[in-house]
């Protein structure tokens, strides 16, 4: 495992580990985010994530370990923290008595002058009517003026805890573009979901966590390429699959004669040997997506499986991925 870091990470989590009664909520995390990037907390509901983004706001005590947050230490320099990043919650608290406006200017009082003019222009790219109350807000309307809050101040780090969960698809591409945009400028977004398709949208970055661990952390492309989807169609559904020298993740249809597998840590020969082994037809190989690579992980640490170092790095210098493919994202 590389011990490079990225100099001076925006967040720095060093054997993180928090317990609510018999619930392991974190389990000796450590992570690293550069600058630049969109780095995404995937996992599903329960996994450890938004305990681990409330830990970095300074709102949660760890039991053990270290995190910091633009050099602030998270369980010191809690306050701090807060006013200096921005935040978007899955349910934003509001003032719904407030017309949207209102809640510029009492936010501005906290932020300096430019902070209302940036509020303005973006609640009008968000096609959010000033004039109206947020009580009358629809829920993505309210997310809408959430995002304008936490990014008027131009924040150095924006994160972001289940920000599209409910919304309608036109709100939820307004959130993944304004996510790239801040990447984009330099800036660096967390982004805590589980949803796979918007993750694999717009992450540079990707830890994968489940049970308070963390499965794997690695540039998106790079954890593509570190997994290959064989689909390998045997003599008949009684054929036995032949032994290879690749960790296998997921094996589908095992007793078919179509095996789907999806395999990492393959071997330069590894393939050719085994298209001809005589009780294999074909083998077809295909670039897994962020989806089935995550079911896999998910079934391989449900069954106990370790996963190989060389997929679960997490502490490499990844600063090189932050403009990697981005252009293409949303619109792809």
């Amino acid at each position: 495992m590389s011990t490079d870091q990225p100099a001076n990470p925006v967040v720095e989590i060093s054997g993180l580990s928090k317990r609510y009664g018999q619930t392991q909520a974190l389990d000796n995390v450590s992570l690293t985010i550069p600058k630049g990037v969109v780095f995404a907390l995937l996992g599903e509901n329960g996994a450890g994530k938004s305990t681990t983004l409330k830990t970095l706001l300074g709102l949660e005590k760890p039991d053990s370990g270290s995190a910091t947050v633009l050099g602030m230490d998270c369980t010191k320099d809690g306050i701090k923290i807060r006013s200096t990043v921005g935040y978007v919650s899955e349910s934003p608290a509001l003032y719904d008595w407030m017309t949207v406006e209102e809640t510029g200017w009492f936010a501005a009082g906290f932020y300096g002058n430019n902070f209302k003019t940036e509020f303005d222009r973006l609640a009008a790219e968000f096609d959010l009517p000033l004039a109206r109350k947020i009580k009358k807000l629809s829920k993505g309307g309210r997310a809408k003026v959430s995002l304008a809050l936490a990014s008027a101040h131009k924040p150095p780090l924006l994160i972001m805890d289940e920000p599209t969960s409910g919304l309608d698809t036109l709100v939820r591409r307004k959130f993944l573009e304004s996510m790239i945009d801040v990447a984009s400028s330099g800036r660096t977004v967390l982004l805590s979901s589980h949803q796979i398709p918007e993750v694999e949208r717009v992450a540079d970055i990707v830890a994968v966590v489940n049970q308070g661990k963390v499965l794997v952390c690695k540039p998106l492309d790079e954890l593509k390429q570190g997994m290959e989807q064989w689909v390998v169609t045997l003599d008949d559904d009684n054929a036995q699959l032949p032994d290879f020298d690749a960790q296998i993740l997921l094996h589908e249809g095992q007793h078919s004669r179509r095996r789907r597998l999806l395999v990492t840590s393959v071997t330069p020969d590894c393939l050719w040997k085994l298209r001809d082994q005589p009780q294999v037809n074909t083998v077809e190989v295909h670039t897994p997506s962020l989806e089935e690579i995550f079911v896999a992980l998910m079934k391989s640490a449900e069954a106990g499986l370790l996963i190989e170092d060389s997929l679960k790095s997490t502490n490499g210098d990844n600063s090189s991925v932050q403009s990697s493919n981005r252009s293409n994202k949303v619109t792809s």
